[in-house]
């Protein structure tokens, strides 16, 4: 993938197929350490113990139309790439959270891109799911869509 909202709209998407009905991004830009962190989180289906161990894992998907998964291994290695590192968190029937960190500073990190448009397509092409973005970098920036669909600065 070319840039990091590319990575988003991937795990989003994912998300929705899980069948969340409210999903939050959080992106968190730490300028002093050069320390960039996004974090996805929904209430989807969720993963049991045995599916979240292999989330990772390129050739693993529990979806029957390909054979491959490539959202997380995607993101994983874009993130350590950097110097980052991956985590994953899910229980069956409560959700999951994704949270990767890139370090901006380096060669390898990839642009931020496209966030608006990537918001819009989603908030378009899934308004019965409510998604939050948060972006923090000294200041926070909110939009909702989905429900009370606003923008906002904290």
């Amino acid at each position: 993938m070319e840039d990091i909202s590319l990575h988003l709209l991937d795990i989003v998407e994912n998300s929705i197929a899980a069948r969340a009905r409210n999903v939050g991004i959080r992106i968190a830009d730490e300028a002093d350490s050069g320390k960039l962190t996004v974090e996805i989180e929904d209430d989807g289906v969720g993963m049991d113990e045995a599916t979240l161990e292999r989330a990772t894992d390129p050739f693993f998907t529990t979806r029957s139309t390909r054979r491959v998964g490539l959202g997380l291994s995607l993101l994983e290695q874009a993130a350590k790439e950097t110097g980052g590192e991956l985590k994953v968190e899910s229980e069956p029937g409560k959700g999951t959270r994704v949270r990767a960190t890139f370090f901006y500073g380096h060669i390898d990190c990839k642009p931020v891109g496209d966030i608006r448009e990537t918001l819009r397509a989603l908030a378009a092409g899934h308004p019965e799911v409510r998604l939050v973005f948060e972006y923090r970098n000294g200041s926070t920036f909110r939009f909702e869509a989905g429900g009370a669909a606003e923008g906002r600065r904290d």
